[in-house]
């Protein structure tokens, strides 16, 4: 027996990782897709798009005060000061989350997003579910997150469109006063910059 079907301790591929591998196999075979391009696409939203990118923003607005002002008064501006900037993220609004305020992104129209800084959106985001019942019932989808908050949180819900996007700037996490920028950037999360989770 061939050493191929042995198990070395790795796990198999998912079906779904088997299917879009057979696929782009299929598309290079007929020559409709470059490998080179499907590399660079891989490459820009694996190192240059993505919640890590919205981290350093959030982790940044909890360090430098000034930073802070400038990324609430135009986070567009902010945010590209940092590097980030480009398609589905020309207009942010950034939201700050206080312990009063608590707000949750949606968009229920489709799935305006802001890629550059959350980079793509994951599918319960775009799930029409999510879409509707975040307006009818934040606190009751907050809590399907696991997030409770107290009753007298005010939960604000802010709706994208493909004029402008947001960008939730959670809460510093208590305890956090003597971590550094890189050390923050490592807790925040994806959901917790949509408003779906606390840090």
């Amino acid at each position: 027996m061939s050493d191929d079907h042995h198990d070395h301790g790795q796990t198999p591929p998912s079906d779904m990782a088997l299917r879009v591998k057979a696929l782009e196999s299929l598309m290079v075979e007929k020559g409709l897709v470059d490998p080179a391009t499907l590399d660079a696409i891989v490459d820009h939203f694996e190192h240059k798009v993505g919640p890590r990118n919205g981290a350093r923003v959030v982790a940044r607005s909890w360090t430098d005060p000034a930073f802070r002002q400038r990324l609430l008064a135009d986070a567009g501006a902010a945010i590209g000061e940092l590097g980030f900037g480009g398609g589905q993220g020309e207009h942010m609004i950034a939201l700050e989350n206080t312990p009063s305020v608590h707000n949750l992104v949606v968009c229920t129209l489709c799935s305006c997003y802001p890629w550059p800084v959350l980079g793509l959106p994951p599918v319960w985001y775009k799930s029409p579910p999510y879409r509707s019942r975040a307006v009818i019932d934040p606190r009751g989808v907050l809590a399907e997150f696991g997030t409770v908050l107290p009753a007298e949180t005010a939960i604000r819900v802010w709706d994208s469109t493909a004029e402008v996007r947001y960008l939730v700037i959670p809460e510093r996490p208590a305890g956090t006063g003597g971590l550094g920028e890189d050390e923050l950037a490592a807790l925040v999360t994806r959901n917790g910059m949509i408003g779906t989770a606390l840090l």
